[in-house]
Protein backbone atom coordinates (compact mmCIF):
# COMPACT_ATOMS: atom_id res chain seq x y z
CA UNK A 1 0.00 0.00 0.00
CA UNK A 2 1.62 3.76 -0.94
CA UNK A 3 1.53 6.43 1.25
CA UNK A 4 -1.35 8.04 -0.39
CA UNK A 5 -3.71 5.11 0.00
CA UNK A 6 -2.63 4.68 3.60
CA UNK A 7 -3.49 8.13 4.36
CA UNK A 8 -6.92 7.53 2.34
CA UNK A 9 -7.57 4.48 3.89
CA UNK A 10 -10.80 4.69 6.36
CA UNK A 11 -9.72 3.56 9.48
CA UNK A 12 -11.14 -0.01 10.84
CA UNK A 13 -14.35 0.23 13.36
CA UNK A 14 -14.03 0.00 16.75
CA UNK A 15 -15.92 -3.30 16.73
CA UNK A 16 -13.05 -5.09 15.07
CA UNK A 17 -10.95 -4.88 18.18
CA UNK A 18 -13.50 -5.70 20.37
CA UNK A 19 -14.53 -9.11 18.19
CA UNK A 20 -10.89 -9.90 17.97
CA UNK A 21 -10.67 -9.59 21.88
CA UNK A 22 -13.81 -11.37 22.37
CA UNK A 23 -12.36 -14.68 20.04
CA UNK A 24 -8.91 -13.91 21.70
CA UNK A 25 -7.18 -13.04 18.85
CA UNK A 26 -4.54 -10.73 17.81
CA UNK A 27 -5.15 -8.57 15.06
CA UNK A 28 -2.77 -10.51 12.12
CA UNK A 29 0.09 -8.30 10.61
CA UNK A 30 -0.77 -9.84 7.39
CA UNK A 31 -4.14 -11.74 5.94
CA UNK A 32 -2.43 -15.04 4.39
CA UNK A 33 -3.82 -18.39 5.27
CA UNK A 34 -1.77 -19.21 8.49
CA UNK A 35 -3.82 -16.00 10.10
CA UNK A 36 -7.28 -17.46 8.91
CA UNK A 37 -6.42 -20.17 10.30
CA UNK A 38 -6.08 -18.95 13.94
CA UNK A 39 -8.58 -17.18 13.64
CA UNK A 40 -11.03 -20.08 12.58
CA UNK A 41 -9.77 -21.55 15.00
CA UNK A 42 -9.87 -19.21 17.83
CA UNK A 43 -13.68 -18.16 16.69
CA UNK A 44 -14.76 -22.12 17.28
CA UNK A 45 -13.34 -22.29 20.44
CA UNK A 46 -15.23 -19.03 22.04
CA UNK A 47 -18.15 -18.34 19.92
CA UNK A 48 -20.55 -20.88 20.29
CA UNK A 49 -23.12 -23.01 17.59
CA UNK A 50 -26.49 -22.29 19.10
CA UNK A 51 -30.02 -21.80 18.47
CA UNK A 52 -31.35 -20.41 21.31
CA UNK A 53 -33.19 -17.32 19.84
CA UNK A 54 -35.45 -19.56 18.08
CA UNK A 55 -36.61 -20.36 21.84
CA UNK A 56 -36.24 -16.94 23.43
CA UNK A 57 -38.69 -15.57 20.89
CA UNK A 58 -35.57 -13.08 20.10
CA UNK A 59 -35.71 -11.69 16.36
CA UNK A 60 -32.92 -12.98 13.98
CA UNK A 61 -31.47 -10.67 11.68
CA UNK A 62 -29.34 -10.90 8.64
CA UNK A 63 -27.61 -6.84 8.74
CA UNK A 64 -24.35 -7.39 9.37
CA UNK A 65 -24.39 -4.77 12.59
CA UNK A 66 -27.00 -6.68 13.97
CA UNK A 67 -25.11 -10.01 13.63
CA UNK A 68 -21.72 -8.72 15.03
CA UNK A 69 -23.68 -6.95 17.78
CA UNK A 70 -24.75 -10.08 18.89
CA UNK A 71 -21.47 -11.55 19.06
CA UNK A 72 -19.10 -8.89 20.51
CA UNK A 73 -22.03 -6.57 22.42
CA UNK A 74 -24.87 -9.14 23.37
CA UNK A 75 -21.34 -12.18 24.24
CA UNK A 76 -23.58 -15.06 22.17
CA UNK A 77 -23.34 -16.91 19.65
CA UNK A 78 -25.91 -17.93 16.98
CA UNK A 79 -26.74 -20.37 14.27
CA UNK A 80 -24.44 -20.24 10.75
CA UNK A 81 -25.64 -17.44 9.27
CA UNK A 82 -25.14 -15.48 12.42
CA UNK A 83 -21.84 -17.10 12.36
CA UNK A 84 -20.46 -17.11 9.54
CA UNK A 85 -22.14 -13.38 9.00
CA UNK A 86 -20.62 -11.94 11.16
CA UNK A 87 -17.17 -13.77 10.50
CA UNK A 88 -17.01 -12.45 7.11
CA UNK A 89 -17.36 -9.10 8.39
CA UNK A 90 -14.68 -9.20 10.57
CA UNK A 91 -12.60 -11.25 7.67
CA UNK A 92 -13.33 -7.84 5.11
CA UNK A 93 -12.19 -5.39 7.83
CA UNK A 94 -8.95 -7.56 8.26
CA UNK A 95 -8.30 -7.78 4.80
CA UNK A 96 -9.50 -10.86 3.54
CA UNK A 97 -11.59 -11.17 0.46
CA UNK A 98 -14.42 -12.96 1.35
CA UNK A 99 -17.92 -14.24 -0.73
CA UNK A 100 -20.70 -16.16 0.84
CA UNK A 101 -21.73 -19.61 -1.04
CA UNK A 102 -25.10 -20.75 -0.22
CA UNK A 103 -24.79 -25.28 1.02
CA UNK A 104 -27.82 -27.57 0.52
CA UNK A 105 -26.61 -30.04 3.83
CA UNK A 106 -27.08 -33.97 3.00
CA UNK A 107 -29.55 -35.30 5.60
CA UNK A 108 -30.80 -38.83 6.29
CA UNK A 109 -30.53 -41.07 3.26
CA UNK A 110 -28.51 -38.59 1.28
CA UNK A 111 -31.22 -36.22 1.13
CA UNK A 112 -30.05 -32.59 0.47
CA UNK A 113 -31.93 -30.02 2.75
CA UNK A 114 -33.76 -27.10 1.12
CA UNK A 115 -31.73 -24.18 -0.91
CA UNK A 116 -29.94 -21.83 1.07
CA UNK A 117 -29.37 -24.21 4.34
CA UNK A 118 -26.16 -23.17 5.31
CA UNK A 119 -23.97 -20.55 4.62
CA UNK A 120 -20.04 -20.69 3.99
CA UNK A 121 -17.21 -18.45 3.13
CA UNK A 122 -14.70 -18.65 0.36
CA UNK A 123 -11.90 -16.93 1.55
CA UNK A 124 -8.89 -15.37 -0.47
CA UNK A 125 -5.73 -14.77 1.49
CA UNK A 126 -2.71 -12.26 0.10
CA UNK A 127 -0.54 -15.13 -0.13
CA UNK A 128 0.08 -18.02 -2.76
CA UNK A 129 -2.48 -20.27 -1.26
CA UNK A 130 -6.29 -20.87 -1.42
CA UNK A 131 -9.18 -19.86 -2.09
CA UNK A 132 -10.25 -21.24 1.14
CA UNK A 133 -13.41 -22.73 2.92
CA UNK A 134 -13.57 -21.05 6.02
CA UNK A 135 -16.84 -22.20 7.85
CA UNK A 136 -17.55 -21.31 12.06
CA UNK A 137 -20.95 -22.12 11.50
CA UNK A 138 -21.34 -26.32 10.98
CA UNK A 139 -21.17 -27.41 14.80
CA UNK A 140 -18.64 -30.32 14.83
CA UNK A 141 -16.70 -29.21 11.65
CA UNK A 142 -13.21 -29.04 10.11
CA UNK A 143 -11.38 -27.02 13.13
CA UNK A 144 -9.27 -25.56 10.10
CA UNK A 145 -10.14 -23.85 6.32
CA UNK A 146 -10.41 -26.08 3.62
CA UNK A 147 -8.41 -25.51 0.34
CA UNK A 148 -11.63 -25.06 -1.91
CA UNK A 149 -10.10 -26.54 -5.47
CA UNK A 150 -8.33 -29.66 -4.39
CA UNK A 151 -9.83 -33.30 -5.03
CA UNK A 152 -7.27 -34.63 -2.06
CA UNK A 153 -8.02 -35.28 0.75
CA UNK A 154 -7.21 -32.79 3.59
CA UNK A 155 -6.23 -33.74 6.83
CA UNK A 156 -7.66 -31.85 10.36
CA UNK A 157 -8.40 -32.89 13.70
CA UNK A 158 -11.75 -33.26 13.13
CA UNK A 159 -11.19 -35.99 9.83
CA UNK A 160 -10.35 -36.04 6.54
CA UNK A 161 -12.31 -34.16 4.26
CA UNK A 162 -12.45 -34.04 0.48
CA UNK A 163 -14.27 -31.94 -2.07
CA UNK A 164 -15.82 -33.49 -5.12
CA UNK A 165 -17.23 -32.35 -8.41
CA UNK A 166 -20.65 -32.33 -8.47
CA UNK A 167 -24.17 -31.62 -10.97
CA UNK A 168 -24.51 -28.13 -12.30
CA UNK A 169 -20.72 -27.23 -11.14
CA UNK A 170 -21.67 -27.77 -7.57
CA UNK A 171 -19.02 -29.10 -5.33
CA UNK A 172 -19.96 -31.74 -2.60
CA UNK A 173 -18.09 -31.89 0.84
CA UNK A 174 -17.23 -35.14 2.20
CA UNK A 175 -15.88 -36.05 5.65
CA UNK A 176 -14.17 -39.32 6.23
CA UNK A 177 -16.05 -40.16 3.39
CA UNK A 178 -19.13 -38.96 4.15
CA UNK A 179 -20.81 -36.15 2.52
CA UNK A 180 -21.90 -33.24 4.74
CA UNK A 181 -23.10 -30.32 2.35
CA UNK A 182 -23.25 -29.50 -1.51
CA UNK A 183 -21.83 -26.03 -2.55
CA UNK A 184 -22.92 -23.65 -4.87
CA UNK A 185 -19.77 -21.90 -5.68
CA UNK A 186 -21.80 -18.55 -6.53
CA UNK A 187 -21.10 -15.69 -4.83
CA UNK A 188 -24.11 -14.48 -2.52
CA UNK A 189 -25.36 -11.65 -0.13
CA UNK A 190 -26.32 -11.99 3.34
CA UNK A 191 -30.46 -10.92 2.54
CA UNK A 192 -30.67 -14.08 -0.19
CA UNK A 193 -30.44 -16.18 2.80
CA UNK A 194 -33.48 -14.59 4.58
CA UNK A 195 -36.18 -17.59 3.34
CA UNK A 196 -33.61 -20.34 4.75
CA UNK A 197 -32.92 -18.32 7.96
CA UNK A 198 -36.83 -18.23 8.54
CA UNK A 199 -37.26 -21.63 7.64
CA UNK A 200 -35.17 -22.94 9.82
CA UNK A 201 -36.76 -20.76 12.47
CA UNK A 202 -40.10 -21.55 12.26
CA UNK A 203 -40.83 -25.28 10.48
CA UNK A 204 -41.45 -27.80 11.94
CA UNK A 205 -39.35 -30.03 9.34
CA UNK A 206 -36.27 -27.93 11.02
CA UNK A 207 -34.18 -29.38 13.44
CA UNK A 208 -33.87 -26.05 15.19
CA UNK A 209 -36.56 -25.50 15.76
CA UNK A 210 -37.33 -29.25 18.11
CA UNK A 211 -34.67 -28.25 21.00
CA UNK A 212 -32.86 -25.54 22.38
CA UNK A 213 -28.99 -26.18 21.08
CA UNK A 214 -25.56 -24.66 22.19
CA UNK A 215 -22.53 -26.65 21.77
CA UNK A 216 -18.26 -25.22 21.75
CA UNK A 217 -15.18 -26.80 20.45
CA UNK A 218 -12.82 -27.68 23.01
CA UNK A 219 -8.88 -27.92 23.67
CA UNK A 220 -10.24 -32.03 24.15
CA UNK A 221 -13.08 -32.04 21.93
CA UNK A 222 -16.82 -30.74 22.27
CA UNK A 223 -19.47 -29.74 24.46
CA UNK A 224 -23.05 -29.58 23.96
CA UNK A 225 -25.62 -28.80 25.97
CA UNK A 226 -29.27 -29.83 24.13
CA UNK A 227 -32.08 -29.19 26.33
CA UNK A 228 -31.27 -30.44 29.83
CA UNK A 229 -28.39 -32.86 28.58
CA UNK A 230 -25.20 -31.97 28.70
CA UNK A 231 -23.01 -34.15 26.60
CA UNK A 232 -19.29 -34.01 26.63
CA UNK A 233 -16.58 -35.42 24.58
CA UNK A 234 -13.44 -35.96 25.51
CA UNK A 235 -10.71 -37.21 23.51
CA UNK A 236 -12.83 -39.41 21.59
CA UNK A 237 -15.21 -40.23 25.02
CA UNK A 238 -18.86 -39.17 25.10
CA UNK A 239 -20.27 -38.76 28.25
CA UNK A 240 -23.82 -37.71 28.88
CA UNK A 241 -25.16 -35.67 32.12
CA UNK A 242 -28.65 -34.91 32.70
CA UNK A 243 -29.05 -31.81 34.90
CA UNK A 244 -31.96 -31.31 36.84
CA UNK A 245 -33.75 -27.66 37.86
CA UNK A 246 -33.55 -24.58 35.82
CA UNK A 247 -30.72 -23.02 38.14
CA UNK A 248 -28.13 -25.93 36.69
CA UNK A 249 -29.07 -25.00 33.47
CA UNK A 250 -28.90 -21.72 33.52
CA UNK A 251 -25.75 -22.17 35.07
CA UNK A 252 -24.53 -24.76 32.92
CA UNK A 253 -24.66 -21.81 30.12
CA UNK A 254 -22.45 -19.51 32.03
CA UNK A 255 -19.75 -22.34 33.01
CA UNK A 256 -19.43 -23.91 29.69
CA UNK A 257 -20.24 -21.40 27.01
CA UNK A 258 -19.98 -17.96 28.99
CA UNK A 259 -23.66 -16.99 28.19
CA UNK A 260 -25.27 -15.19 31.02
CA UNK A 261 -28.74 -16.04 30.29
CA UNK A 262 -31.89 -15.18 32.94
CA UNK A 263 -34.26 -17.38 31.41
CA UNK A 264 -34.34 -20.63 30.01
CA UNK A 265 -35.02 -21.22 26.14
CA UNK A 266 -38.07 -22.51 25.72
CA UNK A 267 -39.49 -24.72 23.13
CA UNK A 268 -42.55 -23.45 21.34
CA UNK A 269 -45.35 -25.23 19.15
CA UNK A 270 -44.77 -24.59 15.31
CA UNK A 271 -47.64 -24.82 12.87
CA UNK A 272 -47.73 -27.77 10.48
CA UNK A 273 -46.80 -26.70 7.46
Amino acid sequence: MNEESQQSAAPAPAWVDAYLERIGAARPARADAAALRELQLRHLRTVPFENLSIHLAEDIVLEEEKLVGKIVKDHRGGFCYELNGAFAALLRELGFRVALLQARVFGDEGRLGIPYDHVALRVETDDDTGPWLADVGFGDHALHPLELDTHTEQDDPCGSFRFREAPQGDRDLLRDGSRQFRLDLRPRVLADFRAGSWYHRTSPDSHFTRSPVCSLTTRDGRVTLRGRTLITTVRGERHETELGDDAEVLAAYQDHFGLALTRLPTVRPTPAL
